[in-house]
């Protein structure tokens, strides 16, 4: 098959698990991202960023080839903060989130809470022509709770200098549960100006081509889960061809003993590591057996989580 060309696949933020050091490793071992997002970066009372977001996308921090930083913002001096810090880094690209759907969230107004007001995303949009050198993206949903919201906004998006829309087919009310509306994303491909990316249960290189196929203006697909899934998701995509289970699982434990070990560096504690290592596997390899999953997530030493993180690829080796 020939290798899929101009067509990119980006690696959607995921909270407390795509940081620097997954990202950094990612990029190293496997190929066909063509960008990282960071998890969003938002400001705390008094105006000040969290010192964990701004370690997160220092530059001397991260090796990914292209990193784009996401930033939360529910105000347009909140947003103007955090283009001028990104831009005072160095950074020439940024991307906006306007699609979190956790409640804490969306209720202030931030996220996806922000898609039932259209006065309030122009308004954050107008920002960004205070900022000529930033390349800026919007990472969006359908809407909060109705999915004409989306092109309710398909004005004030058109007009702005936004270098790329992200779409997650899904309203902010369904969180990452239910099913997606590929409609209502047809409906919003149709008017919308800008490059447009596709967002929403992508976990197999079968749901890539899917959504390449169904919607063929778009620019490409960005994956969370499902990359979490399968790190080589990407790589298997672009190469047009599956990893042979057998080094799909090698690679695999690679990956993952790497970053067992990376972790083990920077965390204090056999606590702090288990509990990172086992959030992980909330998206790893979720074909596992049930019953070995749950093994790894009642571990409370790392003797017992190595263990069963051995009984995994174990029963994955006679499962080929």
């Amino acid at each position: 098959m020939e290798k899929e060309q101009d067509f990119e696949i980006h690696f959607a933020p995921v909270q407390g698990q795509t940081d620097a050091v997954y990202r950094n490793l990612h990029a190293s071992m496997f190929q066909g991202v063509k960008a990282y997002y960071t998890p969003f970066i938002r400001l705390e009372q008094g105006n000040t960023f969290r010192p964990k977001d701004l370690r997160d996308c220092a530059p001397e921090h991260n090796t990914v080839p292209r990193l784009v930083p996401q930033v939360l913002g529910g105000e347009p001096e909140e947003l103007r903060l955090a283009l001028g810090m990104l831009q005072g880094m160095g950074y020439r690209e940024a991307d906006i989130n306007m699609g979190c759907p956790f409640p804490m969230i969306a209720r202030r107004g931030k996220g996806a809470g922000l898609l039932s007001e259209p006065e309030r995303v122009q308004a954050l949009l107008e920002v960004l022509k205070e900022f000529p050198e930033m390349r800026c993206s919007v990472k969006m949903r359908l809407g909060w709770q109705d999915a004409g919201e989306c092109l309710a906004l398909l004005p004030a998006l058109n007009a702005a200098p936004l270098s790329a829309v992200v779409l997650h087919a899904r309203l902010g009310v369904q969180g990452y549960k239910g099913e997606t509306d590929p409609e209502a994303f047809g409906a919003f491909l149709q008017g919308c100006a800008h490059p447009l990316y596709y967002n929403g249960d992508v976990r197999t290189t079968e749901d890539i081509r899917a959504a390449r196929e169904r919607f063929p203006g778009i620019r490409g697909v960005m994956i969370g889960r499902g990359l979490l899934a399968n790190p080589a998701l990407a790589e298997e995509f672009e190469a047009g061809q599956s990893l042979a289970p057998e080094e799909r699982q090698r690679r695999f434990r690679d990956f993952h003993d790497s970053l067992l070990a990376a972790y083990a560096d920077r965390l204090q504690g056999d606590a702090h590591l288990l509990k990172k290592m086992q959030g992980f596997w909330e998206e790893f390899m979720p074909w596992t057996d049930r019953k070995l999953l749950k093994r790894i997530h009642k571990c409370s030493k790392m003797s017992a989580y190595r263990e069963a993180v051995n009984a995994v690829f174990a029963a994955e080796r006679e499962r080929e």
